[in-house]
C-alpha cells in the first residue's frame, strides 16, 4: 500500500489522543517509522510535532508518556532496531510491484461476498487450474522432488547436530554470565546523569527470562550502599514499574526478604532500604497490599523491624501528609493489608500498636484502634484475682495475731506487775545515785582549777 494510508492511519490516531490510540500509534510508528522517514520525511515530522505537544500537554498516564519518549529515542537512532524490511524476506521486485493507493476517505468495496462460502461443483477442476497458476507464478517445476529430498537430508543432518550439541551441554556453574550483568547494571547506574537516561539505557539491554529478579536487586544493593539515601534510585524503580509491569512481583518478593532479614542490615541501610521502599508504595509503584505480612506486635517484632516500620511510615506520612495517609490506612479495600499492622485480635498487640505509633508521632493513625479498645468488655484477669484473694487472707491473719497478742498482755498476772514495778523504781534511784556522784567530781574539779589560778 501506499505511504498515504499510514500517515492517515497515524494522524487518526494521534488527532484526538487517549492512552489506547497513542499506545497503538507508537506500536504502529515502531515497526513502519523507518520506511516512512525513507519515503516522506515532511509526513513523520509532522506525526512526531504532534506526539510532542501531547507529551507537553501531560493529561495522558505515566506509561503512555513513558513510550512517547521511547519513540522519540528510536527516531534518534533511526529506528535501527526496527528494520523496514528484513533481509530473510523474499519479496516481489519492485518492477512487478501493484501499488495500491488506497485512503481512509475514499468509499472503497470491502468485498463482504467473499467471506460467504459458496458450494462448488467443480471443485476439483479449480483446484487443478490454481495449482498450475501457482507453478507458473512462483516457477515450481521439477526441482521441487530434488529440493524435498534436499531438504529432508537437511533436517536429518540437523537432527543429528542437534543431539549432539545437547549431548554436550556446558553448565557454568561459577555465575560467571550473573557477575557480568550485575556489574554492566551496576556501571550503568553509576555513568548516568539522570534517572531517564540510566533507565532508558537498561531498558536497551536484552535481559534473559527470570534476570529482572537480579536488576531489581542491584537497584536496591545500590541505594543501600550510599551514605544517605538518593531519591534517584525510587524513581528509577518507579519508572521500571511503570513502564513494564512485570518489575513489580519482583519488588514485592524483596520487600518480603528484606523484611525476613532486616536485623542482618546495619542502621545506615536500614533507613535508605525503608526510604526505597517507602517511595514505591507512596507512588503506587506496588501495591500495598504486599504489607499484609507485617505483624506489629511483641512477640513478631525485633528492634530493627521496628525501626524499618517506624521510618517507612514517617517516609509516608512526609510524602503524603498525615490526612492523606490516614485515608489509605482506612480505604476499605486495604484492610487485609493493615490488619497485621493494626491488629484487633488481642488488647495487648492492639495497645502496642498504638504505643508504637504513637511514640513515633503519627498518632492519629489509631483513633480507630482507640475506639475499638474502649469498646472491648474490661474483664478482671486469673493472676489479679488470685493476687486479691491472697492479700485479703493475710490480713485476717496478721489482724488475728494482734488481737492475740493483745488479749495475753490483758490476761497477765497482779504479782508479775506488782515486780515489775518494783524493778523500774530501783532502777531509777540507781540513775539518780550515779547523777550524784558525777556532780561531786565536777565540783572537785572546778575547784582545784581556782586554786591553781590562785
Amino acid at each position: 500500500a501506499h505511504e498515504i494510508i499510514a500517515l492517515e492511519i497515524l494522524t487518526l490516531l494521534v488527532e484526538s489522543p487517549t492512552d489506547d490510540s497513542v499506545e497503538v500509534a507508537i506500536a504502529f510508528l515502531k515497526e513502519c517509522g523507518m520506511k516512512l522517514t525513507e519515503v516522506s520525511k515532511n509526513g513523520i515530522n509532522a506525526i512526531f510535532e504532534m506526539l510532542r505537544n501531547i507529551l507537553h500537554e501531560g493529561q495522558l498516564d505515566k506509561r503512555v508518556q513513558y513510550m512517547i519518549e521511547v519513540i522519540f529515542q528510536m527516531r534518534k537512532d533511526l529506528f535501527r532496531d526496527h528494520e523496514a524490511i528484513t533481509e530473510d524476506l523474499d519479496l516481489v521486485e519492485e518492477a512487478d510491484q501493484f501499488t495500491h493507493l488506497i485512503t481512509l476517505d475514499e468509499a472503497t468495496d470491502p468485498d463482504d461476498i467473499l467471506n460467504v462460502f459458496k458450494f462448488d461443483a467443480e471443485y476439483e477442476a479449480t483446484e487443478a487450474r490454481y495449482l498450475a497458476l501457482r507453478k507458473e507464478i512462483l516457477d515450481e517445476g521439477s526441482g521441487s522432488s530434488g529440493d524435498e529430498s534436499g531438504s529432508e537430508s537437511g533436517s536429518d543432518e540437523d537432527e543429528s547436530g542437534k543431539e549432539e550439541a545437547a549431548d554436550t551441554t556446558i553448565l557454568d556453574n561459577t555465575e560467571t554470565n550473573l557477575v557480568a550483568l550485575r556489574r554492566t547494571i551496576y556501571l550503568t547506574i553509576h555513568s548516568s546523569l539522570d534517572f531517564e537516561e540510566c533507565a532508558h539505557k537498561l531498558m536497551r539491554m536484552e535481559l534473559k527470562p527470570g534476570q529482572e529478579m537480579e536488576m531489581c536487586h542491584m537497584f536496591l544493593d545500590c541505594c543501600a550502599e550510599q551514605r544517605t539515601y538518593e531519591k534517584f534510585f525510587g524513581l528509577l524503580a518507579q519508572r521500571f514499574c511503570q513502564i513494564n509491569r512485570t518489575y513489580i512481583p519482583p519488588f514485592q518478593q524483596i520487600l518480603k526478604d528484606t523484611y525476613d532479614t532486616i536485623h542482618r542490615l546495619d542502621t545506615n541501610k536500614l533507613r535508605n532500604v525503608a526510604k526505597f521502599f517507602a517511595h514505591l508504595l507512596f507512588t503506587d509503584a506496588i501495591s500495598w497490599e504486599v504489607l499484609s505480612f507485617i505483624r506489629l506486635n511483641e512477640e513478631e517484632t525485633t528492634s530493627s523491624s521496628r525501626i524499618f516500620i517506624k521510618i517507612l511510615f514517617q517516609e509516608l506520612s512526609e510524602y503524603m501528609g498525615l490526612t492523606k495517609l490516614n485515608n489509605r490506612v482506612k480505604d476499605p479495600t486495604l484492610q487485609m493489608a493493615f490488619d497485621g499492622l493494626f491488629p484487633r485480635d488481642n488488647p495487648k498487640n492492639t495497645r502496642f500498636a498504638i504505643n508504637f505509633f504513637t511514640s513515633i508521632g503519627l498518632g492519629g493513625l489509631t483513633d480507630e484502634l482507640r475506639e475499638h479498645l474502649k469498646s472491648q468488655p474490661k474483664a478482671l484477669l486469673v493472676p489479679q484475682l488470685v493476687e486479691a484473694l491472697g492479700s485479703g487472707s493475710n490480713d485476717s491473719e496478721n489482724s488475728s495475731d494482734d488481737s492475740s497478742s493483745d488479749s495475753s498482755s490483758e490476761s497477765e498476772p497482779e504479782p508479775n506487775k506488782k515486780d515489775k514495778r518494783k524493778k523500774s523504781k530501783s532502777s531509777k534511784k540507781e540513775s539518780s545515785g550515779k547523777s550524784k556522784k558525777s556532780k561531786h567530781k565536777k565540783k572537785k574539779s572546778k575547784n582545784r582549777k581556782k586554786k591553781k589560778k590562785i
